[in-house]
């Protein structure tokens, strides 16, 4: 059929039987003609949702990030990275759309409703990991879904699509948070938990009622809820607790960056020190979280990038976690110690520790000691998951060096000054190796043996008799081979 052969005859139908040139769906296909007539939010009207979704993620933000490091469980420590990652992305879309169509003042600083407030302090003050996840996972990551459902459902999607669009992308992985966090409480919440924290769900399910839900789109109740756990202020913990598959944690009995830099040792032992270190890195987001909580009044574009790379040292960590797992080592059997992240949280402050990572960072990228050296081990061990898993830990660390000189160099002075001033505040955490033995916090034991092993098990090989031998620690070095004084 020619082109001129097509009618117009639309153009005067029905809204409801409407379509385009020859059939084709009319408004690029978001909505029927007829959707687009009837359906949609004032720009004020969208911009209050948007505004208390905006607040809820940035809340939940701190929420995840606060409570990375005392909470034991290892698992729940890297789903509250992730899950912090996603609201740290989402926060500043919305915050953009609100520019876009709103003149200052934005109101963005202003908490939207006190019930919603008081809500989302609720959950911050969850005293436990299983109130902890009933608060998250069951009341408010729900709530964020509803919420981002009805706006997409209420909103017309040509006029306000740009929000739509938004709600789209932030509903996929607030989905997917809420997915994890529902097998969570299935997996570590009884029934008797439940039946404990009755009286506190029942504060939440009042608090949501009196603001109207989180979006404000249900009729309030008009009642004023009282404070529960959080009429004590929240203090944030910043000393790290791992789960009991994590036993000796002050252990510094196997010096791992001595044997990858041994030119006499071959490769593929290597490999189970290049997992060691990348679960090792359990300790950043512990670390990197007590300074996005304590620093205060930066641009959101700083919380972005800084959970960015959070999330990213979790993702190490579990790459780790991969590797064991793939060689058939029983990771438990090593003692991941948590002296780094300890010592950083509790000895100095927030820029002295984003100063130690920064230095740690660009430590890593030297090319004869630093990722790419680890990359070419991995390649050198024959075994493409070890090569893979140091190509995107190399990659990554190339983005985290760029985001402290960003953002902690300007608060310094020149790149060389903050590595410089981090070098110092580093070394100033080494508490003493041989008082961790004295006090009997750690006999610093050689776990290397048996889980070289384990592994050689997997290779269908026999150990060398001069690497089951290997006994190098770190008591007179740091985890970068520079030399310390011991104490």
């Amino acid at each position: 059929m020619k082109p001129a052969e097509h009618s117009r005859s639309n153009q005067h139908a029905p809204a409801e039987s409407y379509r385009g040139y020859a059939g084709l769906p009319p408004l690029v296909g978001l909505s029927t003609m007829h959707d687009a007539t009837v359906t949609g939010l004032t720009v004020t009207e969208s911009v209050e949702r948007i505004k208390r979704i905006h607040w809820s993620l940035k809340r939940l933000h701190f929420a995840f990030v606060a409570h990375i490091p005392s909470t034991p469980v290892y698992e729940l420590k890297m789903a509250f990275s992730l899950h912090a990652h996603f609201c740290a992305e989402h926060v500043g879309e919305f915050a953009k759309r609100v520019h876009e169509m709103r003149q200052p003042p934005y109101g963005l600083e202003i908490p939207p409703d006190p019930m919603l407030d008081i809500f989302l302090d609720e959950v911050l003050a969850a005293p436990s990991t299983e109130s902890l996840l009933l608060g998250l996972y069951e009341y408010a990551v729900p709530a964020v879904v509803r919420a981002l459902e009805h706006l997409i459902a209420d909103t017309n999607k040509l006029f306000d699509h740009p929000t739509y669009r938004i709600c789209r992308f932030t509903l996929l992985e607030m989905q997917d948070a809420l997915q994890y966090g529902q097998e969570a409480i299935r997996c570590l919440v009884n029934d008797t938990d439940r039946s404990d924290l009755q009286d506190w769900l029942s504060t939440l399910d009042r608090l949501l009622a009196a603001a109207g839900d989180l979006d404000g789109k249900a009729p309030k109740s008009g009642e004023t809820v009282e404070r529960h756990f959080s009429a004590r202020e929240f203090k944030y913990d910043p000393v790290p607790r791992r789960d009991e598959r994590f036993q000796d944690p002050y252990n510094m009995g196997v010096n791992a960056e001595a044997m990858l830099f041994d030119a006499d040792i071959p490769p593929l032992p290597k490999t189970i020190m290049l997992y060691f270190k990348r679960m090792r890195e359990i300790d950043v987001p512990e670390m990197m979280s007590s300074i996005l909580v304590e620093v205060k009044g930066k641009p959101w574009e700083y919380y972005r990038d800084m959970t960015r790379q959070l999330w990213d040292e979790a993702r190490h960590a579990m790459m780790g976690e991969v590797g064991f797992v793939s060689i058939d080592v029983d990771w438990t059997k090593i003692p991941f110690n948590f002296t780094w992240s300890l010592g950083l949280n509790t000895i100095l402050t927030a820029k002295e520790r984003h100063a130690v990572l920064f230095t740690i960072e660009q430590g890593l990228m030297p090319k004869r000691t630093g990722k790419e050296y680890e990359w070419e081990v991995g390649v050198a061990t024959a075994d493409p998951l070890t090569a893979m898993i140091q190509d995107y830990d190399w990659a990554d660390e190339i983005l985290h060096a760029r985001i402290g000189r960003e953002w902690i160099v300007p608060q310094i002075g020149s790149q060389v000054e903050a590595m410089a001033y981090g070098d110092e505040a580093w070394s100033r955490t080494l508490a003493d190796w041989q008082k961790w033995k004295d006090e009997g916090l750690t006999e610093h034991r050689n776990w290397w043996p048996d889980v070289y092993r384990e592994a050689c098990k997997h290779w269908g090989i026999e150990p060398d008799p001069d690497l089951l031998a290997y006994n190098t620690n770190y008591q007179s070095t740091r985890a970068d081979l520079k030399e310390v004084a011991a104490g």
